[in-house]
C-alpha cells in the first residue's frame, strides 16, 4: 500500500522530538516510501496554507492550528488505562439528525469524531456507546466540540433500555473480533521487535513506520468497550506492546532524522540501532 505524503507528514510531527521537522527531514522520510522531493516540497506548502502546518522558524515546521486538536486527541493512546471507568450500564447517546449530510469534508469530520469517541449508530442518527469513558458525559460533549462537531449536536446520558433494545445496543461491536485483534496485533509487534535487529536500517525504519501507524490507529478508533464486551486486558496487554514497539520505532527514526539533517559531504553512514534499543 501507498503512503501518502499528507499522512506521512503529519504522523511524523505529531511523533517529532520538540514538535518540529527541517524540510530536509521531511524530504528523506518521504523519499523512504518513493515520495519524489518535489512532491514531499508541494504538499508541505498546501498543508502550510491549510493552517495544518505553520513555520517554526526557517525551514522548519510544526503543527498548525488546524492539525492541533486532532493530534491532542491522539496522543491519547499512550495513556489509555486513564481514559476508562467502571461501566454502570448506561449508555454515552449522540444525536445528530439536525445536522446537514451534503457538506462531504464537514461529514467525514463527524463521522471521524463521533468514530474517535468509539460512538456507533444505533438508528438514524442516533450514535451510542457505553458509558465508561472517564468524565463521563460532560467530557464526551466537550471532546466532540473540540473535534469539529457544532452546537447542533445533543450529547446525554441513556438508561434503562428495554431489554431488546439493550440487546440491540451491544451487538453494534463485535466483542470477539476486537479482542482477537488486541492478541494478534500485539504478538506481530513483539516478534518484529524481536528480529528488527536482522533488518537493514532503511527497512527497518519503513517497516516500523508502516507497522506502529496500522497499530496507533487500531488502538487510537478503539471503541474501549468495558468487560465483558471486550477482553480488557488483551487490549491493556496491545497497548504496552504498542508503547514498547513506539519506543524502538522512535529510536530508529531518530537515527535515520539524525542523518538526514547532515550535510551530505559529512554524513556517516546510517548507523542501525544496537540490540539493547528493542529490549
Amino acid at each position: 500500500m501507498s503512503i501518502a505524503p499528507r499522512h506521512l507528514i503529519l504522523n511524523l510531527l505529531t511523533a517529532a522530538d520538540g514538535g518540529t521537522l527541517t524540510a530536509r527531514e521531511v524530504i528523506a522520510a518521504c523519499g523512504l516510501f518513493g515520495i519524489q522531493a518535489n512532491n514531499a516540497r508541494v504538499t508541505l506548502a498546501r498543508l502550510s496554507a491549510t493552517g495544518l502546518l505553520m513555520p517554526a522558524a526557517r525551514g522548519r515546521y510544526r503543527l498548525g492550528p488546524q492539525a492541533a486538536p486532532l493530534a491532542e486527541d491522539i496522543a491519547g493512546w499512550r495513556d489509555l488505562a486513564a481514559r476508562t471507568r467502571d461501566w454502570n450500564g448506561d449508555w454515552i447517546a449522540v444525536h445528530v439528525g439536525g445536522l446537514r449530510r451534503s457538506d462531504r469534508s464537514a461529514l467525514r469530520a463527524r463521522e471521524r469524531a463521533l468514530a474517535l469517541l468509539g460512538l456507533a449508530e444505533f438508528e438514524r442518527g442516533l450514535y451510542l456507546r457505553p458509558d465508561n469513558l472517564s468524565g463521563g458525559v460532560v467530557a464526551a460533549r466537550t471532546r466532540l466540540r473540540r473535534l469539529g462537531l457544532d452546537d447542533a449536536i445533543t450529547v446525554f446520558v441513556a438508561r434503562a433500555l428495554e431489554p431488546a433494545r439493550e440487546r440491540q445496543a451491544r451487538q453494534l461491536w463485535d466483542g470477539e473480533a476486537l479482542t482477537r485483534g488486541y492478541r494478534e496485533r500485539a504478538q506481530a509487534l513483539d516478534a518484529w521487535r524481536e528480529d528488527a535487529h536482522h533488518l537493514t536500517p532503511e527497512i527497518a525504519a519503513r517497516e516500523a513506520y508502516r507497522l506502529g501507524n496500522e497499530a496507533i490507529h487500531a488502538l487510537v478508533f478503539d471503541p474501549l468497550l468495558p468487560a465483558p464486551m471486550v477482553d480488557t486486558e488483551a487490549r491493556q496487554a496491545f497497548a504496552q506492546s504498542l508503547h514498547q514497539f513506539d519506543a524502538a520505532g522512535h529510536a530508529i527514526w531518530q537515527t535515520f532524522l539524525r542523518t538526514a539533517r547532515e550535510p551530505a559531504s559529512t554524513r556517516s553512514s546510517f548507523v542501525e540501532p544496537t540490540v539493547e534499543t528493542f529490549s
